[in-house]
């Protein structure tokens, strides 16, 4: 099989559909701690360099979140201590915790998409299911660049032109916010222009074929079959209520049946299959580097 970062595109979106979609609807602690273990291991696998900076500031968001529940929401029957007469409960303590560490899960989770989910392997997904939304794409998807190019030329010019101040706040603000109106004008115009061209070219007219790099092998089967079996097993674990979990106002305990444990085991699974294939990978290529 091959790595996770070379299969089919629509494979990847059905994978990221369905850990995504089940870490952000389970508030059952071990699935959040899977789930964050699982992103954080599959980011570090794909980053090249050692990220300290996101990783940090995904640390003070966690911090933030996680303090911000037990001071506002004082809901619970376990009283921690009491603060200007508000109660601190350890079920929003732990409700905090656990829901900052699951958001975090998710932002681990999207940051490895945006490195895989290149804008060829995006417009090959939409592409097929709406040629208008994969046009859209395709033009959002070009602007960004276009953007950030024309906003430091414009800059560079006001700067030049001796309009563009830094002497203080105010200047600055008043500079960015022309800077703003500039580019906002500019992209309007580029967009209409855009517009009126794929007109006169036809777009729409008639149905359009398209061609991809992307094809679909027997290892994408083989990773689809992985991916939808695990996904079976652990929704069905959802389903049942078994890997159901409430905080509020006491917390439950942790079902531990056969169903439950079998979706914990599903969802780990699913979480770190990503990674595993990119260690076979590393692991192949260090070996045929090794015998050369």
């Amino acid at each position: 099989m091959r790595g996770f970062t070379e299969l089919n595109p629509g494979v990847l979106m059905i994978y990221y559909l369905f850990v995504i979609g089940t870490a952000m609807f389970c508030m059952d602690p071990v699935v959040i701690i899977i789930s964050l273990a699982g992103a954080a291991a599959l980011f570090v696998t794909l980053s090249e360099k050692r990220s300290v900076k996101l990783h940090l500031s995904f640390l003070g968001l966690f911090l933030i979140m996680a303090l911000i529940n037990p001071i506002w929401y004082h809901n619970g029957v376990t009283v921690l201590f009491v603060v200007n007469d508000s109660p601190v409960t350890l079920e929003a303590l732990l409700y905090g915790i656990f829901a900052s560490a699951m958001i975090i899960g998710v932002l681990y989770r999207l940051r490895t998409f945006t490195m895989i989910m290149t804008a060829d392997k995006l417009l090959y997904v939409f592409g097929r299911l709406s040629p208008q939304l994969s046009l859209v794409l395709s033009m959002a998807l070009r602007f960004v660049p276009l953007i950030r190019t024309q906003t430091a030329k414009v800059r560079s010019t006001q700067k030049a032109l001796g309009i563009y101040r830094e002497d203080n706040i105010a200047d600055t603000l008043k500079g960015e916010i022309r800077i703003f109106s500039i580019i906002a004008t500019w992209a309007l115009e580029n967009g209409i222009i855009t517009a009126d061209s794929m007109e006169a070219r036809g777009y729409g007219e008639h149905r359009r074929t398209s061609f991809s790099v992307f094809r679909f092998t027997g290892a994408d089967g083989i990773f689809l079959v992985l991916t939808l079996i695990p996904s079976a097993v652990f929704i069905a674990a959802i389903a049942s209520g078994e890997a159901d979990f409430t905080f509020y106002p006491a917390m439950s305990g942790i079902a531990l049946t056969p169903l439950s444990l079998a979706g914990y085991c599903a969802y780990g699974f699913l979480s770190l299959l990503p990674c595993v294939l990119e260690w076979k990978e590393d692991i192949r290529w260090k070996y045929l580097i090794s015998r050369v």
